[in-house]
Formats: structure tokens, C-alpha cells, sequence
């Protein structure tokens, strides 16, 4: 326990304004923050009282519950077992503003994700389970623990559980991320297995929980509620990374399915596209989110969010404006920081009006990786964001009043109270009122200020009366278009029967936003008879929420019988909604020929769903193969080329469709744009395996289409039986002059393992495609069928011998080579050159002791004498960085980005920059914004020490004794997509999948330093960080 009277020195604040930019610099000890213009920031606490703060939550009389880590990064099972984190409860004591005294309020917890006071607990996101803590004695400290929900699920990066928040309707809702399997109860019997990122919700009281929102980001965070209902989140990974879009803020409209395209996402209902992000926030890493609810900070404050930013070292403000059935945000930083070590996890709004931020300090290194440079002696605080001058509300929380013995008349008069804490209070204790507050809420309804009307509604929410439900539904004809929208959100969780007239006339005549509520609820109540007028209403404009809450709608309402498509055939809006929704209902509800005369439709957007619906029939592709025959022959664009290379490569297990394929590329009538899409698309099938009538088409295409030809054949999945031609058909290829040197080394390196012995003209060839000079794409491929060959001792010989030469890059992915080799002269004249080189700092011990394996009991004793070197540790990595840092010149970005795009250093084969570049590895615009000089440079010459979510190395074991590295860019309940190189992806079957584990060596190649020179390092890192 801590008593602190006053906040040292360092903490006071010198503030200068930068009239230029409205906004005003405070600095805070060593801490320099920016904040509009008319506000000031002051340290409220931090150590000892609290160390590396969190999340936190408010309780009735204003303590605060902080999640406080306790600085570990250790492997998540290891902390579940330790539970080295605790909980603290701060105290304001003397009223001052600042934080005074501190006590322990739970101590050995798990990694604590969330914490929400409810109802005289505390609820505690601790992965893989909810916890509700309670102090029983009033000591200050729990001593009653119970597991409210247990995930049963604990990924590498925790990031399974963020939560708990309290929505307006009392039921509390929790984040799931990551991509393990769990289980929950469908709303119709049976069980939902799902992998997919999920919003949750279940009442305080327990029993089972439901979905809200499902998706295939990584990492949702934090949830919050506005006075009419709606939801909104932040998330990582909202899309893959591109052009510096990475993360998001989303409005969660119910039963929407979100970004990224992932293959978890595929058993879930869905309305079309992906459902859109509101605002773009880059690689920003974001977690707290808060709405604001005063009024202190001015009216153009109230109901705008703030969202803390990790990654960027701030907090942003967003402006909210209805936009139809949605949202559009206006973003803007509102508190930003120049230290480097600001990590800003949660922000909430005080009772006075004034917004509290905490400041995690600089320990986490887990999986937001800004750097693996471990601070944990970085220490965080919890700052106070004012309005200058503003005057808070007296007795903002109410703590005055009487709360125990007022009638339910005089509760209901706080709904309008001026204070937020004040009326979030007086709706739960009506609520606990039950069935005799009724009356005086339902007064409040008919007579009360807006205000007033929506806090009526969330408390009759959750009273679980008939009467309470009946005066909810009188709402719904409300002329204020939130209060109608509040009432169908409740109308819809209660799943009132009741409202379905009330819900129908909204469809009719409500604005956007009450419409898609009212049609959320709808589904959510199920009565076929909300099908006609949902189908109306699709006859008109709808912006894609509406559009999906229709559609959902219908999914939800499950009677295809309601959904008569003889009646739509001149409604194409009608007609478009009514096909995805029967397509989307469980059951097999359509058949290719009823879905096929859409296909040829005016209706551009009824056209798109047809083939939507399509691309997810493959058994329909036989009675598709005509039309997309004609399609065929009628593509030109290469955007034409690209969508339909896409779609029929999802129709190809289809036999017809297979020789659709095969008959365009052997067909020299055909034109060029139609014989590329048919390569293209065989090479992206889930075929396995391949036709032979595949292979005979490629085999048979001349020098124009060879280019294209090589891509397909290394990309197809071919039985054993097929692997000996298809090496005949690769080899040939990579011999043949007229391809370029980037399709000859692709052949080469496609050559299935044990299947190529190159002669000394294909092996020089090679070795001479190794130069540090030629560009990287080729170097790779060149070094991938050398390490992959079947090479005589005298090759192995030559090739120890230029390993030093060749660069770190490639030498390590050639090590696999020596591997084959049984001459103990081979094995020590590899050891001699190893022993030399000046990469083996970031050589992986694994691959070393594999290439020596073979060559006797003194080759591996030396081996084991260099593994030990080879394994560069921590403070060695540290020194090297340090060193290296010192001794780079003055970089120049226009150079920089010469390196970044030229052949030696190879980074835009792997990496895009604003669009430009590959997809293989992680996107970098905006990098700068992220990363400082000795993070980047550490990225460059270790990349083992920091992944990219999303980018880690996984190895998949298979059952037929061989082993995959790579990159999982998809997956779903069938089959693990593999990227290989960023020319090459494997799918592996999960039947086939005996072992699928992270490895903890990056793909990227280790000692880029060694490969360029100093002056070119520091050029490449001067235009990372300029990239912001």
C-alpha cells in the first residue's frame, strides 16, 4: 500500500504554444506532449503507485482499478502459469486531482487485457479467461475470485481475450482475436465452431454467449457504445498492410463480417463484400478507445471518440457524422508525444470531464513490434487531459445523493442529470428496481427530455418484465429518430415478438440508421412475416449497412419459403438481396440455373452478387462453364484478367471447367488476355491434383505464353505419378534461352526435390545467377534449385568455395545443399569457409547442424564448436547495432530509395512502399512513424528479433515426411496456404498437416550489412524513416 501527498517536480509542466498549428506544447520531466490549443495535460500518478499501467475502471465513488503489468514478456503459458501481474486501486484522497494512495487489489494475475466495474465487481480480461473480483470485507482487496467465462484459448500474443465493456444495454461484451478454434452455442441448437476474430456478449448473470461482429483481423480491442446503441471498435490488421493501411475504427454493425479476407471467415453467413472500416489508422497498433459523454471540453466534444494509438505515440479525437445508415469519422491527434517510450493502452473519461490517459511505459515487446530493445525499466503513468479554464460539475459522481431509499420517481429524474456518472448510475438502479421502476420509466418516455427517453429505454432494457418489453415497444412510434433506434436495439436483443409491427413500420418510414435497426432486430426475432417488407425495402437505394442488415435479416429469419424469387424477376434490388440471403441460409435453398440468368444481368450490382454467389458453388461448375467460356473469350484488361483468373480458379474442381481451362491455353485461336487468365487461374485451383490435360496444355504453349507457363507449373499441386514430367517440362524451360532469366531460374527452382542433377553448364549457369549483382528475385530462385539439386561432390566442392562470396543472404539458404553430401573432405572444406565468414552471427544453428549431418564425428564436433559462435545472442546483438550505428555516415533518402528498389539489396521484391513493390513480406510506407534509426537498423541486420504479426515463419510438418517454411497467407477449415517466396505458395491439405508450429527465424535473410555498404545502409534507413 502507497500514500503519495504530491507528484514530484519532474511532473509539473512547462507549456509553450505553437500559435501556427492551434496547438500547445506541455513538458512533462523529460516528456514533451502536444494537445489542442486551450488544453493542458499534469501527470496524476505513476510509480510507485502504479508501475506500467494498462486498462482501468472507474467504481461509484471514483477509485480506480489499474491493470498493472509487471513488465514480463515471457512466453504467454509461462506467465499463465506465474501470474506475475496484479491489479492496484488508485485514491484520490485529498481531492486534488492527482492520485494519492494506492493498494493492491489483486495480485498473481495472468497478463490482465481489460478491467470493467460493474455491479461491486471487478471484471478482469485475463486470456484465456474472464475473471469477477470482489471485495466482500471492504478492505480494498479482493478476496473472492470466480472464472465469469472462460475461453479455454491462449495464443502466442494473448491477444484471444480483450474486455470486458458494458454496453448500454447491460450485457457485457468482449473482443476475441487471434485464430484459435473455440465453441460456443448457436441460437438454434447445435454448436458454432469458429476460428474467426468475434465480438461477444452475454448477460452479467451468465449462461451462453453470442456473436456480434465476426472477422478476419487479428486483434479487435476495445469496444464502445453511443446513447442510441451502436458499437464501435478499434482493431490490428483490418486489412493486410498496403500503402500504410493496416488497422482500423469500426462501427460493428450487427452481424457484420469485416476485414481482412481470411479463410476463417468463410463458414460464417455473409451479405457480400466485407464489410468496410470507418477510419483508416496505419500501423498505429490501437487499443484503448473511449466515447465522450461531457460536455465540460464544449458541445462539439460530446460524442466523439478517442482512440490511444501504441504504436504512434498518441491519442487521436474522431469526429463522428451519421453518414446513411453509418458513420464517417474526421480524425485528429489530440495527444501526442516526441518520447519514443509513450505507449499510450487506454483512455477514459473522469467524471469531472477531463480525459485520463495511460501511458504503458516502454516494456511490451511481445507482439507490437516497434523494437525488441526491452525497456522494462521504462516506467508508464496516468496523465490528465483538461480543458483550461473549464469548471467540472460539483459532486461529479454523485456521491451525495442518496442512492438507497429515493422512490423510483425521484431515480428516474437523474436520466437527465447533467452529469454522465450520475445518469449511467441511475440507470442501473432502476434497472435493480425491477418491475416497480416500470411506471416511472414509462413516465420518462412519454414526457421526459431526449435525454431522458434513451436512458428510459436502456434501463427498461434490462428489467425482464412483460411490462417492460410492452413499454419499449410504444417507443418504437418515438418521433426522436435515436430513441427509435435505442428502442429497436432493445426490441432485437429481447428478441420481442411484440415489435414486429412497430419494427415494420420503421422499415417504411424511419431514417437510414433507425431503418437498419429496425431490420436487425427483425432478423433477430424471426418472424417470416418481416420477408415482404424487408424485399420492399430493398427496392430502394441502400448503402452497403443497410444493405446487409436486410439482407442478414432474411439469413437470420431462415425461411426460404418467405423468399419467393419468381416474384423478383423485374426487382432487381429485391432480387439481389433475396439471392444472397438464400444462398447464405443454411440448406442448399438455390440451384445453379436459378442463380445463371443474373449472370447476364443489366444491374451491375445484381450481375456482381450473381458472381459472388457463383465463385462459392464449385459443384455448380459444370453448369457454369459455358457462360464463363464466353467470358473467356471476351476478357482483354489485365484488371479483367486478374477478377476472372480469380473465379474460375474457385470453379476449377469442376471437371467441365477443368477442360474449359485446358482448351483455352492449347488453343492458339484464343487470344492472349483469355489464354494468360487460364494459366493464371490453374495456377491459384484447389486442385489436387492437377489434370493431366493441364500439363498437356502448358507443355504445349510456345515463347509468348512460356513466361506465364513457368509460374503455373511450379504453382501446381501434382501426385506423384506427375512430378517426373513436370520436372522434364521445368528443365527444359529453364535451358531455354529465349525465357528470361527470372522464369529460367523459377523453373529451375520448381523442379520437385530429388528430381534435378544439374550438368556442369546448368549448375554454372546457376552459381553464376548467385551474383551479388544480379537481382534478388533471381539470386533467391537461383539459390532455392541449388539447395534443392541433386549435386555431384565436385559441385558441392566449387560451391563451399564461393560460399564466402556469395553473401550471407544466399549462402545461409544454400546451406541445405551440404546436407546430401557423405565426404568428410566436403564437409571440412564447407566447415573452413564457415569458420571465415562474417555472417555467422546470424546463422540458425538448425540448418547448420543439417548440412553437416552427414560428413562423421569430427565434421560434426567442429560444427558444434561453430554453432556455438553462430548463435548471436542478445547483448552481442546489441553491441554489434550499437557499433554499427556509430559508424554509419549521413544517410540520403532519394539514395535510400535507389537501395530499397535496386537488385542488390533486393527489399521491393518482398516489400511495397506507397503501392510499390511485393507482397511477401510486411508493407513499409509509413514505417518512419513506427520505427526509429536503431529499430530499423536492427530489423535490417536481425530480422529474427521482431516479427510482424501476421509475418511470422511457420513450419508445417506433413504426414508424408516432409517439411514446409513459410508465411501462412490463408486458411481455412480445409487446407493452410503456404508462401514459400514471393514467387511461390504451396496449399497443404490440414489432413495432411501433421505438425504446424512457428519458427523463430525470419525469411528475410540475416546481415544485410555485410551485404551492403555502409554508406548504403544508412541511405536505405534515412528513407525508411522518412516514410511517415
Amino acid at each position: 500500500m502507497f500514500s503519495m501527498p504530491r507528484l514530484p517536480l519532474a511532473c509539473l509542466a512547462v507549456v509553450l504554444l505553437l500559435a501556427k498549428t492551434h496547438a500547445v506544447e506541455v513538458t512533462l520531466g523529460q516528456a514533451v506532449f502536444t494537445v489542442p490549443d486551450g488544453f493542458t495535460v499534469e501527470q496524476v500518478a505513476g510509480p510507485p503507485l502504479v508501475d506500467r499501467p494498462i486498462t482501468a475502471s472507474f467504481d461509484e465513488q471514483g477509485r480506480l482499478y489499474v491493470a498493472d503489468s509487471s513488465g514480463s514478456n515471457d512466453p504467454v503459458q509461462k506467465q499463465l502459469a506465474e501470474k506475475p501481474h496484479r491489479i492496484v486501486r488508485l485514491e484520490d484522497r485529498d481531492g486534488d486531482g492527482q492520485f494519492d494512495h494506492s493498494v493492491v487489489f489483486a495480485d498473481k494475475m495472468m497478463f490482465p487485457e481489460g478491467t470493467l466495474w460493474h455491479d461491486g465487481s471487478l471484471y478482469v480480461a485475463a486470456p484465456p479467461s474472464i475473471w469477477r473480483l470482489t471485495d466482500t470485507d471492504g478492505d480494498g482487496v479482493a478476496d473472492e475470485r470466480e472464472e465469469w467465462f472462460e475461453g479455454k484459448t491462449l495464443t502466442g500474443c494473448a491477444n484471444d481475450l480483450h474486455g470486458p465493456y458494458l454496453g448500454r444495454d447491460g450485457w457485457v461484451y468482449w473482443c476475441k482475436g487471434a485464430f484459435a478454434e473455440q465453441r460456443y452455442a448457436a441460437f438454434r441448437g447445435g454448436e458454432r465452431v469458429s476460428s474467426a476474430a468475434h465480438i461477444f456478449r452475454r448477460h452479467p448473470s451468465g449462461g451462453p454467449h453470442e456473436p456480434v461482429m465476426v472477422g478476419g483481423m487479428d486483434n479487435p480491442v476495445d469496444i464502445v457504445f453511443s446513447p442510441s446503441g451502436e458499437r464501435f471498435f478499434t482493431t490490428t490488421f483490418f486489412q493486410y498492410p498496403a500503402g500504410g493501411q493496416r488497422d482500423g475504427l469500426v462501427h460493428a454493425v450487427y452481424g457484420g463480417v469485416y476485414g481482412k479476407p481470411h479463410g476463417v471467415v468463410n463458414s460464417h453467413p455473409r451479405t457480400g463484400d466485407l464489410m468496410p472500416v470507418m477510419a483508416h489508422l496505419g500501423p498505429a497498433a490501437p487499443c484503448g478507445l473511449e466515447i465522450y459523454e461531457s460536455a465540460v471540453f464544449g458541445g462539439d466534444f460530446t460524442g466523439n471518440l478517442f482512440s490511444c494509438q501504441f504504436n504512434l505515440n498518441r491519442v487521436q479525437r474522431h469526429v463522428l457524422t451519421p453518414d446513411g445508415a453509418t458513420f464517417r469519422s474526421e480524425d485528429s491527434d489530440f495527444l501526442a508525444s516526441t518520447n519514443a517510450d509513450f505507449h499510450p493502452t487506454d483512455v477514459i473519461e473522469d467524471a469531472d470531464g477531463s480525459l485520463l490517459v495511460l501511458d504503458t511505459g516502454g516494456w511490451y515487446k511481445l507482439c507490437c513490434p516497434t523494437s525488441q530493445f526491452w525497456r522494462p525499466k521504462v516506467l508508464g503513468a496516468i496523465y490528465r487531459v483538461k480543458k483550461t479554464g473549464a469548471k467540472p460539475p460539483s459532486d461529479p459522481r454523485g456521491t451525495k445523493l442518496d442512492w438507497a431509499t429515493p422512490p423510483p420517481e425521484g431515480l428516474a429524474k437523474r436520466l437527465d442529470d447533467v452529469r454522465p456518472a450520475v445518469r449511467q448510475r441511475a440507470i442501473a438502479a432502476l434497472a435493480k428496481r425491477g418491475e416497480t421502476a416500470v411506471p416511472a420509466l414509462a413516465k420518462r418516455l412519454r414526457k421526459g427530455s431526449e435525454r431522458a427517453r434513451l436512458n428510459a429505454v436502456w434501463s427498461l432494457t434490462r428489467i425482464q418484465t412483460a411490462n417492460a418489453r410492452r413499454e419499449v415497444r410504444g417507443t418504437l412510434a418515438n418521433s426522436s429518430p435515436v430513441v427509435q433506434q435505442a428502442a429497436a436495439h432493445s426490441a432485437g436483443l429481447r428478441r420481442d415478438a411484440g415489435a414486429i409491427d412497430g419494427l415494420i413500420h420503421l422499415l417504411k418510414n424511419a431514417l437510414p440508421p433507425v431503418r437498419r435497426a429496425a431490420a436487425e432486430a427483425l432478423g433477430r426475432i424471426g418472424s417470416p412475416r418481416a420477408a415482404a417488407p424487408l424485399l420492399a425495402l430493398a427496392d430502394e437505394p441502400m448503402d452497403r449497412a443497410l444493405d446487409h442488415s436486410v439482407t442478414f435479416a432474411l439469413i437470420e429469419i431462415a425461411q426460404p419459403d418467405a423468399v419467393s424469387l419468381s416474384r423478383l424477376a423485374k426487382r432487381p434490388g429485391a432480387l439481389r438481396v433475396a439471392l444472397m440471403s438464400l444462398d447464405q441460409m443454411e440448406g442448399d435453398n438455390l440451384s445453379a440455373s436459378e442463380v445463371l440468368p443474373s449472370l447476364q444481368s443489366r444491374s451491375p450490382a445484381l450481375r456482381k452478387t450473381a458472381e459472388w454467389i457463383c465463385d462459392r458453388h464449385p459443384e455448380w461448375g459444370d453448369d457454369l462453364a459455358a457462360h464463363y467460356a464466353a467470358e473467356l473469350r471476351r476478357v482483354k484488361s489485365p484488371a479483367d484478367v486478374q477478377a476472372l483468373a480469380a473465379r474460375l480458379a474457385k470453379l476449377a474442381t469442376a471437371p467441365a471447367i477443368q477442360a474449359e481451362l485446358a482448351k483455352a491455353v492449347a488453343d492458339v485461336s484464343q487470344g492472349k488476355a483469355a489464354r494468360l487468365t487460364a494459366l493464371a487461374a490453374m495456377a491459384s485451383a484447389p486442385v489436387n491434383p492437377a489434370p493431366d490435360a493441364w500439363l498437356d496444355a502448358i507443355d504445349s504453349t510456345a515463347a509468348p505464353l512460356q513466361p506465364a507457363a513457368v509460374q503455373t507449373l511450379v504453382s501446381l499441386r501434382l501426385a506423384k505419378a506427375q512430378q517426373e514430367r513436370a520436372a522434364g517440362m521445368l528443365h527444359r524451360l529453364g535451358n531455354s534461352p529465349a525465357l528470361p532469366h527470372r522464369q529460367r531460374t523459377l523453373a529451375y527452382s520448381g523442379i520437385p526435390a530429388g528430381l534435378f542433377a544439374p550438368d556442369e553448364v546448368e549448375f554454372g549457369y546457376l552459381l553464376g545467377q548467385l551474383d551479388a549483382a544480379k537481382p534478388f528475385t533471381q539470386r533467391s530462385n537461383a539459390a532455392n534449385a541449388l539447395a534443392g539439386a541433386k549435386l555431384a561432390e565436385a559441385q558441392l566442392a566449387r560451391l563451399a568455395k564461393q560460399l564466402d562470396s556469395i553473401g550471407s543472404a544466399k549462402s545461409t539458404g544454400l546451406l541445405p545443399a551440404f546436407g546430401q553430401g557423405l565426404a568428410a573432405r566436403i564437409g571440412q572444406g564447407l566447415l573452413a569457409v564457415l569458420a571465415q565468414a562474417n555472417w555467422l552471427r546470424g546463422l540458425d544453428g538448425v540448418v547448420l547442424q543439417k548440412a553437416t549431418a552427414g560428413y562423421g564425428k569430427t565434421v560434426q564436433g567442429e560444427a558444434a564448436d561453430l554453432l556455438a559462435k553462430a548463435k548471436a545472442t542478445s547483448p552481442d546483438q546489441a553491441k554489434l547495432l550499437r557499433e554499427l550505428a556509430d559508424g554509419l555516415p549521413g544517410g540520403d533518402a532519394l539514395r535510400g530509395k535507389a537501395v530499397f528498389r535496386g537488385p542488390k539489396a533486393g527489399c521491393s521484391t518482398c516489400h511495397s512502399m506507397a503501392y510499390h513493390g511485393g507482397q511477401f513480406g510486411p508493407d513499409l510506407t509509413r514505417i518512419g512513424q513506427v520505427r526509429k534509426k536503431m529499430d530499423l537498423l536492427e530489423a535490417i541486420v536481425f530480422p529474427s528479433a521482431s516479427f510482424v504479426r501476421s509475418y511470422e515463419t511457420m513450419q508445417v510438418s506433413t504426414s508424408d515426411g516432409g517439411v514446409l517454411a513459410g508465411i501462412v497467407s490463408d486458411q481455412d477449415a480445409g487446407q493452410v496456404t503456404l508462401a514459400l517466396s514471393p514467387e511461390k505458395s504451396v496449399r497443404v491439405e490440414r489432413g495432411n498437416i501433421r505438425n504446424l508450429e512457428p519458427l523463430h527465424v525470419s525469411l528475410m535473410p540475416a546481415g544485410m550489412n555485410t551485404i551492403l555498404t555502409q554508406q548504403q545502409l544508412a541511405d536505405l534507413i534515412a528513407y525508411l524513416e522518412a516514410s511517415r
